[in-house]
């Protein structure tokens, strides 16, 4: 849960001061990404009156996309200074300013991380103008920093570099306090949150979440399933939702309560699975897509889909009959597939049947199926 410490409710005053910055990290599981690079402008509102730029060494390794994204190599960091060795610093530059970014939540988090890690309290009030970007500068196709950036004609260079994404911020920060003519918008978006209690929650629900192939269902605190994802690895795709910064992961994040989940041992069965719970469910945040549904036949009009289970002496069974898919499920013995009487009572019967067939023709036409038996 997200508790909300405090939100400003005074006039932004023209000898405020703000920390505007940029961070580069090794990527990585959520909380234990390191900081490869950090950046940092303290700003009047006028003028850089002061700045903070060093390579960190994480004491941990990048990922390979990060190093062809950034250009920051391991080698580079080997005799970088330690985050502790740059923390005072850091504070004493942030000190008494607003913390802005670009996508706050993802680089405060971090900073707030690596001071968790040395014992200490990192709080600061927060900007972002990712937010602010949307509200003063509307209609954007994009707002992600590098295609507003161009769209505004604000030169930028070392694009994925903490000091270059970080004076692209400047930049875009001062044309905003310019259109916040009252200064009223800006005001009413500066936060401060106590995340802690959130972040534990977050790396909790990620611990708990086993790494199988299947469907995971985000409950909120009354127990409403608010978002529907699946994935081969469902661990794995949770913890890339709560890594993320954007409003609707945000949301999620903030809401949820506990973690729920299918396994569904193959992929057939994690596609059905998936599509026919959204329907059943409609979660919150999960995108309403609208898909055409032409109803084709099977090229027979009886048969048994088998494909492997979610264990090793279990079979996922489909069963079709009069060119509809009657149902669904897992067995572990032969002659519960044998005996069609036997086979309809295990199976849970589908209701969607042309989005069904769709998904079961579309899966036959792309993969190879374990086993079909003609009825």
């Amino acid at each position: 849960m997200v508790k909300e410490i405090t939100i400003h409710k005074y006039p932004i005053k023209e000898n405020n001061l703000y920390a505007i910055l940029d961070i580069e990290t090794t990527g990585g599981k959520f909380n234990e990404e390191g900081i490869t690079e950090i950046a940092i402008y303290k700003f009047d509102g006028h003028t850089t009156i002061d700045q903070f730029i060093s390579l960190v060494n994480p004491e941990k390794s990048i990922q390979e996309f990060v190093v062809k994204l950034t250009g920051i190599s391991n080698k580079m960091l080997k005799n970088a200074p330690k985050f502790y060795e740059i923390a005072k610093r850091i504070i004493e530059i942030t000190s008494d300013c607003i913390l802005v970014a670009h996508n706050t939540s993802f680089d405060y988090r971090i900073l707030c991380t690596e001071f968790d890690r040395l014992g200490y309290r990192f709080n600061r009030n927060t900007l972002c103008t990712v937010e602010l970007s949307q509200k003063l500068i509307i209609n954007q196709p994009s707002y992600s920093l590098g295609k507003l950036i161009k769209s505004l004609g604000i030169p930028m260079s070392d694009r994925h570099r903490a000091s270059g994404d970080a004076l692209a911020t400047v930049q875009l920060f001062k044309l905003l306090l310019e259109k916040d003519l009252n200064k009223t918008i800006i005001q009413s978006s500066i936060k401060y949150f106590d995340r802690r209690v959130q972040k534990e929650k977050l790396k909790n629900l990620i611990d708990e979440t086993p790494a199988i192939q299947g469907v995971f269902y985000i409950h909120n605190i009354n127990g409403k399933v608010i978002y529907l994802g699946k994935g081969k690895n469902i661990k794995r795709e949770v913890n890339k939702l709560f890594l993320k910064g954007t409003k609707k992961a945000l949301k999620i994040q903030e809401r949820v309560e506990t973690i729920s989940f299918d396994k569904t041992g193959n992929d057939l069965f994690t596609s059905l699975k998936y599509n026919l719970q959204l329907d059943v469910l409609s979660p919150k945040f999960n995108s309403k897509e609208q898909q055409k549904l032409i109803a084709k036949d099977f090229n027979n009009d009886d048969f048994i889909i088998i494909e492997k289970g979610r264990t090793i002496d279990e079979n996922a069974i489909i069963l079709v009959e009069d060119n509809e898919v009657y149902g669904y499920g897992f067995t572990n013995l032969n002659y519960q597939e044998n005996k069609i009487d036997i086979l309809k009572s295990i199976l849970t019967p589908i209701n969607n049947k042309i989005k069904t067939k769709n998904i079961i023709k579309n899966y036959l036409h792309k993969n190879k199926i374990h086993k079909i038996i003609r009825l």
